[in-house]
């Protein structure tokens, strides 16, 4: 009998290796039956001992022992005692554990292609039968070709002859059902990613230029941005605007003659850029791509470049190409770069690829057999099952070995599971330790056992991977999604103590959550909510706007002098607004861009962000790498609530200062406070000038003006 003529009268899944759990509608029998039979590929029967019987209402559901091993990939009938039939269908057993071990495979998955041959290997363990479909890019013709079952449920087949540029994608049978799908292996697609495409990736590699050397995650500064924010501008001076080749360009001009792109970057003197998600995304038609606008937490093709951002994105070689040579001109320019990924979820997951290959196992559901949503976007990636983490870990591999990257941002790391953040972090050590590894760690409503959850609060499982820190962030500001709540740099001092925490780079041993100050990413604005300019038109719309310039260059100095890893939002520096715009996920251009007209206006800000890095990287006082040193050398000083004064004593052997002195002040009457000593102290910071410069001197007592940061060295 072929599977496709039967009319199901009831169903049956396998749930467990040895369990069918068979459904029989009331409408049928009344849902009574006595006795079912197995009938295996070979047409053996054996009868089936019925566990349990539970009454759902409409219909009757059967838990039946089956006490044959069951070959995953073949055709199983179930018959009842009056010759009703049905086939055995692929359920929840592909979500336990005795399915991953069975079918763990370790080898390459995906294509490999030289100029005579190209083989194809996808993992479809619960398919009956699989092909692989070829398209003529210029005719859509297309070609079916069958592939081979191997073990571990990986489907292969070779093409010979020379294939580059034809366009491909799978077609599964599972559960009677067909399926097509593009590779979740693919490393190159179409446009819009409709399909996956063979390339020549050879043909696309350039080397890596050497960057400066990173001793410790503390000497990074990050500076996150949207690779279309950055030059979209009509003024950015820039050719390829929103483009990866934007970031390409050096010497560009904005109005007033201010210094755009690059080679803002260059003289601002970050460490780092984190740009916002470059994987091939939904939510931009590439056909037509300023007609909309997306962040692009949206995942399609983890492995391709999103061709939105390339000048062709029907050519799958200039995404790559293009891609390439940004990440390898910044790195010549001393920058290196942090890609922000997305593997806690799928855009849809009906649609994706994972849930047609291999439908069920790659996301997590609830008990009652619903997809989870902790990540609130309707689907959790089950990042603990084995071929899930593999995936994971082969992805971040390529990036870096294909791409050159030089760090990964984890949206919504919570939901990920501990042990795959581990085989991230040890296969990437494999290759360059100086890779940094950061992620959110929220913990979010998801079926993974808590003490499993790759969150803050399981930090010191994780040593070597550095949390956004949301107490910082909250603390200095002021709570996040309570707009009218103001932190300690929006003048209000009952979080001062918080602060404090915050500044000693959140260590256990001053309160924090942090074994070392290396896992504490220090930030007080970024992509998500309001931009902090934003915030405090509402929360301190009382104060005129030279008081909340004062106020917002305060919290980026306590960002900037902070033990921990620094982080810029692109624009922070010169008060960046949203327009009140809380996420700006999909909003337009003329929301999300880079305003270098504003940026022309702030010239002296933007300086004295720039003095502040240069500070920080002058001394390593300020980017202590243990626990021990922060508790052997930072001392705060007794002031009052509004005043936070710390104290980095005998720092002789970390920079050219043998005690540094930085103070943070979060009123605009005027303050004394007094130095711990009767020696000549000199200013290098006030609340307008900053760098490693000599200033003015003082003794004894210091006199602040108003709200801002002084750093004080001898």
């Amino acid at each position: 009998m072929d599977l496709h003529d039967i009319h199901r009268e009831f169903e049956a899944y396998l749930d467990a290796m040895n369990l069918a759990t068979i459904l029989v509608p009331k409408s049928y029998r009344d849902g009574k039956i006595q006795i079912f039979t197995l009938e295996t590929p070979h047409k053996e029967r054996h009868p089936l001992q019925i566990e349990r019987q539970i009454d759902l209402g409409s219909s009757m559901k059967y838990e039946c022992i089956i006490d044959i091993p069951i070959e995953i990939g073949k055709r199983y009938l179930i018959y009842d005692h009056q010759g009703g039939v049905t086939d055995l269908q692929i359920g929840a057993v592909v979500r336990t554990v005795p399915f991953d071990d069975k079918f763990f495979y370790d080898g390459d998955l995906g294509v490999a292609y030289t100029q005579e041959q190209t083989t194809f290997k996808v993992w479809a363990p619960t398919a009956t039968e699989a092909k692989v479909k070829l398209i003529d890019p210029k005719t859509k013709k297309a070609d079916y070709i069958p592939l081979e079952r191997l073990e571990k449920g990986v489907w292969t087949a070779t093409v010979f002859g020379d294939m580059e540029g034809i366009y491909y994608t799978y077609v599964v049978c599972v559960n009677a059902v067909w399926r097509e799908a593009v590779d979740p292996y693919a490393v190159a697609v179409s446009v819009n990613g409709e399909y996956g495409v063979i390339i020549d990736l050879a043909k696309t590699r350039i080397e890596k230029p050497s960057v400066p050397p990173l001793s410790s995650p503390t000497d990074a500064i990050i500076y996150e941005m949207h690779i279309r924010d950055f030059t979209i501008h009509p003024e950015s001076g820039i050719m390829h605007k929103g483009k990866y080749l934007g970031l390409t360009e050096l010497e560009t001009k904005g109005p007033n003659n201010t210094t755009t792109g690059l080679s803002y970057l260059k003289e601002l003197g970050v460490t780092h850029v984190e740009l916002l998600p470059f994987n091939d995304f939904a939510g931009v038609d590439e056909r037509h791509p300023l007609q909309q606008y997306n962040w692009g937490y949206n995942p399609l093709h983890h492995n391709a470049p999103e061709g939105s951002y390339a000048t062709d994105p029907n050519d799958p070689y200039a995404r790559i190409r293009e891609l390439k040579q940004a990440i390898h001109t910044l790195q010549a320019q001393g920058i290196r770069v942090i890609m922000d990924v997305v593997y806690n979820h799928v855009y849809m997951r009906e649609q994706s690829s994972f849930e047609k290959i291999v439908p069920g196992y790659y996301f997590r559901y609830d008990a009652y057999g619903n997809p989870a949503n902790g990540t609130g976007v309707g689907n959790d990636i089950a990042s603990e099952r084995k071929m899930v983490r593999k995936w994971i870990v082969d992805s971040v591999r390529f990036w870096v070995e294909e791409y050159h990257v030089d760090g990964f941002r984890f949206d919504l790391m919570g939901i990920l599971d501990i042990e795959t953040m581990k085989a991230v972090r040890e296969m990437l050590d494999t290759l360059d330790p100086s890779i940094l590894v950061l992620g959110e760690g929220w913990d979010l409503p998801t079926p993974l056992p808590s003490e499993q959850k790759a969150t803050m609060q399981n930090a010191e499982k994780l040593p070597r991977i550095a949390y956004f820190n949301d107490y910082f962030r909250d603390s200095v500001k002021g709570s996040t999604f309570h707009l009218f709540d103001r932190g300690f740099a929006l003048g209000d001092s009952n979080d001062g103590e918080k602060v404090k925490v915050g500044i000693s780079g959140s260590v256990r041993k001053k309160h924090g959550l942090f074994l070392h100050p290396t896992q504490t990413i220090n930030y007080v604005e970024s992509h998500d909510n309001h931009t902090f300019w934003d915030k405090m038109e509402i929360a301190n719309g009382h104060e005129d706007e030279q008081t909340r310039k004062k106020r917002q260059k305060l919290a980026t100095a306590i960002v900037l002098l902070s033990q921990g890893i620094p982080f810029l939002h692109s624009g922070q520096e010169f008060y960046r607004t949203k327009q009140g715009v809380e996420n700006s996920y999909n909003a337009p251009d003329s929301i999300n861009q880079i305003d270098w007209k504003r940026k022309s206006e702030h010239e002296d800000d933007v300086r004295y962000v720039q003095g502040l890095i240069q500070l920080r990287k002058s001394h390593r006082a300020f980017r202590f790498t243990t626990e021990a040193e922060i508790n052997n050398h930072l001392f705060f000083l007794e002031t009052p609530a509004f005043i936070i004064a710390y104290h980095l004593r005998d720092v002789q052997q970390y920079g050219p200062w043998r005690d540094i002195i930085v103070i943070h002040h979060n009123q605009e009457e005027k303050q004394s406070v007094f130095l711990p000593d009767e020696e000549e102290w000199h200013v290098i910071c006030d609340g307008i000038h900053s760098g490693t410069v000599l200033l003015f001197s003082v003794r004894k007592q210091i006199n602040l003006a108003g709200i801002g940061t002084w750093v004080l060295v001898k």
